[in-house]
């Protein structure tokens, strides 16, 4: 399999090679265990630079997309068993599990084409539909979270038609592209003046931020930051270990 890139593409160059190795996996053309090409090869069918084409290959091995092996080449990844879907609690349900009232506010929610900016959080071409939304999510009529998220048109089309007090996205998404993988990012920050103001959150007062990139069917279907306010929220899970 091989492309050239365009002179004249818009994208960044590491994005146009993952993009080739994503579409030939789509398409049926690149199979689990297939070899793809080696950085050098890259480096001569898209005219980048050996830094460029080794980005490339390392957003998606960290991306589960394809695994490379030290001194034998890259292959395309095993997809992930369908037993090992992921669950994430929504969180309409776990207000409701404190025995508290939910409730929510939409800020927005459009259909956009994906821009320098969210092109590489979602890992598609410059243009690409999606769909922008910000959603205040309330317990006991307090803010709690403040979701904005990025979702890729092409996973789930009506989801810039849909009614989000009635239903969270997390519960939208999750039946129309069930969950393979989930990466989280969990920091603690200053958020600005209008999440702020929409968190009814105190001036000085830190926020506990959540970045959640979700995949199904070996691509990136959405990208969310959610963010809680550090006096009215806290993370814990339970490991049982074996």
């Amino acid at each position: 399999m091989r492309v050239t890139a365009r002179e004249d593409s818009p994208e960044p160059r590491y994005v146009a090679i993952k993009q080739f190795v994503v579409k030939g996996i789509a398409s049926g053309e690149l199979k689990p265990g297939d070899r793809l090409p080696s950085e050098a090869e890259l480096v001569d069918q898209f005219k980048v630079s050996r830094m460029t084409a080794s980005r490339a290959l390392r957003e998606l091995q960290n991306s589960g997309i394809i695994v490379r092996l030290p001194g034998v080449g890259s292959f395309v990844a095993e997809p992930a068993p369908q037993s090992q879907i992921i669950q994430i609690r929504n969180i309409a349900d776990e207000i409701r599990s404190r025995g508290h009232e939910y409730s929510a506010t939409v800020v927005q929610n459009a259909s956009e084409k994906a821009n320098r900016k969210t092109s590489p959080l979602l890992g598609v071409a410059l243009g690409t539909p999606i769909f922008h939304s910000i959603i205040v999510h309330n317990e006991a009529g307090l803010p709690i979270q403040l979701e904005e998220r990025f979702v890729l048109a092409a996973a789930a089309p009506e989801y810039g038609t849909r009614d989000f007090t009635q239903m969270t996205p997390n519960e939208y998404l999750t039946k129309v592209a069930p969950l393979e993988r989930v990466d989280h990012t969990v920091r603690a920050v200053m958020p600005d003046g209008r999440a702020r103001e929409l968190l009814q959150m105190k001036d000085g007062e830190p926020a506990l931020l959540n970045i959640r990139q979700t995949w199904s069917k070996s691509r990136v279907v959405s990208y969310a930051r959610l963010t809680h306010p550090g006096s009215r929220f806290e993370f814990n899970d339970t490991f049982t270990v074996a």
